[in-house]
């Protein structure tokens, strides 16, 4: 498995990783319906194409299968294919992220306790609470530090 930054983003290379997003979101976002999920999966192309780095896992068949987006040292967005989850794959990137971007912000659905519990356990701390996201939809958002 290799971590890279992508610096060239082919339509290719971004409808992979919307296939890793759906396949993650599926299994993480038990809260949103079929229909939320591919409502929102048409403004994922754009995001990954603005995300200031986009630093993407492949494995040794060079296909993306953990991605995630950095700006302005806060964590966007965060990925990793079901099949490829509690493998410390998302240690190694939030690690990278942390390391190469400075990267001590970020915030997570209230509603996926596993990603919440995760991003504690790697030393992230809740410091405000929203009861709606940022589209204005009823899903509390937790936005976290890192502590040192």
């Amino acid at each position: 498995m290799i971590i890279i930054e992508v610096k060239e983003r082919t339509e290719i290379l971004i409808n992979e990783l919307l296939e890793v997003w759906k396949n993650s979101v599926k299994a993480t976002h038990l809260f949103l319906s079929n229909e939320e999920i591919e409502n929102i999966k048409k403004y994922v192309p754009q995001a990954l194409n603005k995300i200031a780095h986009l630093v993407v896992a492949k494995n040794d068949d060079n296909m993306p299968i953990a991605f995630m987006g950095i700006e302005n040292q806060k964590l966007e967005m965060l990925f990793i294919k079901n099949s490829k989850r509690g493998k410390g794959l998302g240690r190694q990137l939030l690690n990278y992220g942390i390391e190469n971007y400075n990267v001590n912000e970020l915030t997570v659905n209230e509603q996926n306790p596993n990603a919440k519990g995760f991003y504690e356990y790697m030393g992230f701390r809740t410091y405000k609470r929203t009861e709606l996201d940022e589209q204005g939809n009823p899903y509390p958002i937790l936005y976290m530090r890192l502590e040192r």
